[in-house]
């Protein structure tokens, strides 16, 4: 039997496909590029051979970091051949980089992006007003969070809160998030819902992924762009996410946020107190050794 290219690329196609199934595979990308079409292609390869990989649109949009040159992954996906050139290749549907999380290499992939275009330079960070008459805070409307903030405000130094209520967490909440910064922000000093002159952006503990919508990179420009200062207390103490490199202070708690935002009262009536006091002693010693000026003669 003679067979012609194309029955012979489709037999091959078929002994690949039916024998390998689905496989992972570990290597170097290199030669990336985003097709127009939001297809990826790339070559893996290790020491010895290469392999050419195909992401289509729809497993592409799932990716959670950016593919790129010199990345060490692990791939799933079917070996087929691409009949118009002879050549077979991987069509992958998950990727996970090796030695690193694939949230956590999004993370620093996207630190990376935005510090170089100077969203974190402390230039560009605002001081904190020091008796703010309205406070915003961006937070859930329910949970310890907003019951511990408003705590410690009324126990430090009672101030005006307003709360735009957001989910913290899951899909769409980082466009909540953002929205609800650029919201306050947009709010004129007159209107029924007065400006705030801080804002407050909280959240409790969790893990990278609980609090992946304070790395969502809508939330992080909302957050660089405020004129209204921002405190961002996210998580815990050891916990970071880029909205704190973005903030103008990173309180570790959300009750530090809170210390951080208002005085202690008594410090400030302590303060006027001792003050107050100050002419009394000075005037006493000046008084009594101010000579005595003869009155004017008569005319």
């Amino acid at each position: 039997h003679i067979y012609t290219v194309r029955e012979l690329t489709r037999d091959i196609r078929a002994l690949l496909e039916k024998n390998f199934g689905r496989v992972w595979v570990c290597g170097e990308v290199s030669n990336c590029r985003l097709h127009g079409s939001g297809h990826i292609y790339f070559t893996l390869k290790d020491e010895h051979s290469q392999l050419s990989v195909v992401f289509f649109r729809g497993d592409a949009a799932r990716l959670t970091f950016k593919i790129e040159d010199g990345l060490q992954l692990n791939i799933e996906g079917r070996i087929s051949v691409y009949e118009r050139r002879g050549a077979y290749q991987l069509i992958a549907s998950v990727a996970e980089p090796v030695g690193y999380g694939a949230l956590q290499l999004a993370f620093e992939q996207l630190k990376k992006r935005l510090g170089e275009e100077g969203l974190f330079d402390e230039d560009h960070k605002k001081p904190i007003p020091r008796f703010p008459q309205r406070i915003g805070v961006v937070t859930s409307p329910t949970g310890a969070v907003i019951r511990d903030i408003i705590h410690r405000i009324e126990g430090r130094f009672p101030t005006r809160l307003l709360v735009w209520p957001v989910r913290v967490q899951g899909e769409g909440s980082g466009t909540e998030i953002a929205a609800a910064i650029t919201g306050f922000n947009a709010l004129g000093a007159d209107g029924p819902v007065p400006r705030p002159d801080l804002i407050i952006v909280a959240r409790g503990g969790g893990s990278l992924e609980d609090l992946w919508s304070f790395n969502d990179e809508a939330v992080v420009r909302a957050a660089a762009a405020s004129d209204i200062p921002l405190i961002s207390a996210v998580g815990h103490e050891t916990d970071w996410t880029l909205i704190d490199h973005a903030a103008d202070v990173r309180a570790p708690t959300p009750t530090a946020a809170a210390e951080f935002a208002v005085p202690v009262r008594a410090a400030p009536e302590l303060r006027l107190a001792e003050l107050a006091t100050r002419p009394r002693p000075a005037l006493a010693r000046v008084i009594p050794h101010r000579p005595v000026q003869p009155p004017p003669p008569a005319r």
